[in-house]
């Protein structure tokens, strides 16, 4: 269970929708944040912090599954949950394969949307963390020469230094000195932790 929870963000056109939401939210002690047009969710939510997105399918200025790609489509770690009265089964799908939560029909027991908001504001944080890790491993990848992000690739692939030298047409010592400044900048306590961080930049496309 989360204690200290972020921001769970309901979007629906429906105001009744939304007060009713909102009360059932704030009773067991989540911090809700109403919005009645996606605009102005995308204007006013912080998308780079873990949280959770209640979305409504069905709305006036475009509909929850673009609302959705909207959100994948700057990075946020947002949790997402589609709370809609006219679900079909194409959007189900797609939503869920898009990363959503839950696809729940309305009217909802209060304990299943209870349980998704939970389970979504978990995945959050466990996704925020991904990035904020990658973010540093980011930061010092960018702190790598040219010569040192060529070592590194061929490193991270198992290669011994006089085969990294026998590719990049430098002698032994040499490589063996830029492989040491590799691992010193990116911190890395030994070569499976090297590797650890190239690869999660390589799956989130930081670098190819």
């Amino acid at each position: 269970m989360i204690t200290e929870l972020p921001e769970v963000y309901v979007v629906d056109d429906d105001a009744a929708i939304l007060r009713a939401l909102a009360r059932l939210l704030q009773a067991h002690g989540y911090r809700v944040c109403p919005f009645q047009s996606p605009a102005d969710f995308l204007c006013s939510a912080m998308l780079d912090s873990p949280g959770c997105a209640i979305l409504d399918m069905h709305m006036p200025e475009f509909n929850g599954l673009e609302l959705q790609r909207q959100i994948l489509g700057r990075q946020s770690p947002l949790g997402i949950i589609f709370l809609t009265a006219h679900g079909r089964i194409d959007q189900c799908v797609e939503a869920v394969k898009s990363g959503a939560v839950d696809f729940l029909s309305k009217p909802v027991e209060d304990t299943v949307l209870l349980s998704a908001v939970n389970q979504a504001l978990m995945k959050s944080h466990a996704r925020h963390l991904v990035q904020m890790e990658c973010k540093a491993f980011l930061q010092r990848y960018r702190t790598l020469s040219a010569r040192e992000r060529e070592v590194c690739a061929l490193v991270v692939t198992g290669l011994l230094n006089k085969q990294v030298a026998a590719q990049l047409g430098a002698s032994e010592k040499t490589i063996k000195i830029h492989r040491g400044r590799v691992m010193a900048k990116m911190q890395a306590g030994s070569l499976p932790d090297l590797v650890t961080m190239i690869s999660r930049l390589s799956r989130e496309g930081l670098i190819r």
